[in-house]
Order: C-alpha cells, then sequence, then structure tokens
C-alpha cells in the first residue's frame, strides 16, 4: 500500500525503494537493524555519559573516543530512521532537498569518521614512540583543534557532492533502489551527465580516505619497529594491547565502507539487495561494536562504566 500516493514524476519527491527483490521481507529484515541501532546508540552515549561525568577520564584518549562516539552516533543517525520508516511504514517518499541533506550528513560523517581513526592512531603512535612527551605533544586543547580540522575537512570536501547533485536533471526517474540518499545512487537517477559526479565522489573517497588510510598504515610501520625494540616481555604486551582496540575499530569500519563505494562502479554483477545490506550495516556495526571493544579492552572505562551501571540497577531495585 502505497501511503502517500506517491508517483515516479513528482517533481519535488523521490522514492526510496527500501531493499529491492526483498519488499515483503521488510519487516523482518528491520529487526536486527533496530536492534543494532538501539544497542549502539546505548552503547555510545553511555560513553558520553561516563566520560562527561567523570574528570579522570578527561584526556586525549577518552575526548577521542568521544568524538568517535559522536559521529558514529550522527552517520547511522541519517539514514536508519528513514529505512525503519520504509521497513514498517512503507513511508518511501523524501522531499529532494531532505535527501541531499541526508547524503550530505552521512558522507560528511564518514569522512569525519576517518579523520578521528587517523587521530586515534597518531595518538597511539606517541604514546608508544614518544610516551615521554606525550602530555605535551596531545593536549585536550590539541585533540579539539584536530577534531576541527577534521570536520572542516569533511565539510569542504563532501558539500559539493549535494551542489552537483542539485545541477542534475532528473526527468521523469525520481525511484530510488535503496533504502537512503546514497550519493552514487541519485546520480545514477539522472538523465544528464554525472561524469564530473563520478568522477569528483571516486576523488574524494579514494583520495582523501586513502590518504588516511597511508597515514595510519605509516602509524603503525613506525609502532611497530618500536615494539619489537622493547626488551620487557610486560612491555611489549602493554604497548600491543593499547593499539588491538583501534585495529578491530579500523577492521570493522574501512573495508565494508570501500567494498560498498567500489560495487556503485564495478560491481554491476553483484545483486542488488547484497550491496544494500551491506550499505546498511556500514555504519550500524561500528555503532555497535565500538563501545564494546574499547569497554572490554580498557580497564579504566570499562571500571567507570561499571560503577554507574551498578548505581543504574541499585536506584532501580525496589
Amino acid at each position: 500500500m502505497d501511503i502517500f500516493n506517491l508517483t515516479a514524476s513528482d517533481p519535488s519527491t523521490f522514492i526510496l525503494m527500501g531493499i529491492s527483490g526483498l519488499e515483503p521481507a521488510h519487516v523482518w529484515i528491520s529487526i536486527p537493524f533496530a536492534t543494532f541501532y538501539i544497542i549502539g546508540l546505548l552503547g555510545n552515549f553511555m560513553v558520553l555519559f561516563v566520560v562527561g561525568k567523570e574528570e579522570t577520564l578527561h584526556k586525549p584518549m577518552y575526548l577521542l573516543l568521544c568524538m568517535l562516539a559522536l559521529t558514529e552516533i550522527g552517520t547511522s543517525t541519517s539514514i536508519m530512521p528513514k529505512a525503519l520508516y520504509i521497513f514498517w511504514f512503507n513511508l518511501k517518499g523524501i522531499t529532494v532537498g531532505g535527501c541531499l541533506t541526508q547524503m550530505f550528513f552521512l558522507h560528511a560523517g564518514s569522512m569525519m569518521h576517518s579523520a578521528v581513526l587517523l587521530t586515534m592512531a597518531f595518538d597511539r603512535y606517541v604514546a608508544i614512540c614518544n610516551p615521554l612527551r606525550y602530555t605535551t605533544i596531545l593536549t585536550n586543547s590539541q585533540i579539539a583543534k584536530l577534531g576541527l580540522v577534521g570536520l572542516l575537512r569533511a565539510v569542504l570536501f563532501i558539500l559539493p557532492l549535494p551542489l552537483l547533485l542539485s545541477r542534475l536533471p532528473f526527468c521523469a526517474n525520481h525511484v530510488i533502489p535503496h533504502t537512503y540518499c546514497d550519493h552514487m545512487a541519485v546520480a545514477k537517477m539522472s538523465c544528464g551527465d554525472i561524469t564530473i559526479n563520478r568522477t569528483y565522489g571516486f576523488v574524494t573517497a579514494f583520495v582523501v580516505m586513502g590518504l588516511d588510510l597511508m597515514l595510519i598504515a605509516l602509524s603503525y610501520i613506525l609502532i611497530i619497529r618500536a615494539v619489537l625494540r622493547i626488551s620487557s616481555k610486560t612491555d611489549y604486551q602493554k604497548a600491543l594491547n593499547t593499539c588491538t582496540a583501534h585495529l578491530c575499530v579500523m577492521l570493522m569500519s574501512y573495508p565494508v565502507g570501500l567494498f560498498s563505494t567500489m560495487i556503485h562502479r564495478i560491481g554491476e554483477g553483484i545483486a542488488p539487495h547484497v550491496h544494500i545490506i551491506l550499505a546498511n550495516l556500514y555504519p550500524l556495526i561500528p555503532l555497535m561494536l565500538n563501545p564494546i571493544v574499547y569497554g572490554v579492552k580498557n580497564k579504566e572505562l570499562r571500571g567507570k562504566v561499571g560503577k554507574y551501571i551498578y548505581r543504574m540497577c541499585s536506584h532501580w531495585d525496589p
């Protein structure tokens, strides 16, 4: 049933079709997506709350965790509410302005996420390779400045995407076979020349994020070189342990994101529903698992979170 009686010829509205080919199963598909989203929000808001309340956690590493949590909340929230509306209520219509706004926040959030991961790699490099100067090199104000640079970079590089799309003619085709307004999914609907859009999107994804990955790799090469020089087995294991959580986060973030980007350009043989499901999982998996990873690996954070959970449980205990 089409609640809004939308047509593909309505010039002011795009129609998001959800997961093509799996429309009868939308309600069932929504269950894991909604579960991941809710768990992720609870976990990340708990991290933000605990770090904000505990002055002992007002350190660069925990400020970076808060920045990571905020970018993940923002990125996933830019797409999941609309996706769930499609799954549950068949609310497929989205205005052109709303579509371009959603696209901006989604891709800007992804680029900001990459910038935070790069800053975290630099944080680990300084902590292991130059520990005596860590407190002077990475202060809270320095972390805030690096975060602001990452935010400005994301805005400046992503803002041209919706601006370029807004100049394209869309003729009669306003149907997007997706759950959200991804840049290339929208561009492919146009009956005009999308060469500039395709090229700019490709360059942005692989030059900017590729540069981030190269710098992260360089950081870890220097870290590994420093770790191999450590003679004490205890210090050796401690140094490696400080990097484990960050490596897990990167493995959960970059591969799926790069795979999703490549499918639009070279993955014509891949089933559309596989691509759409992966594209929806891309922001959800890090959102849900990152607080768990850092909670398990970081004893200080785990203890503080446990304290507040115990307090809340005691408060509600009759």
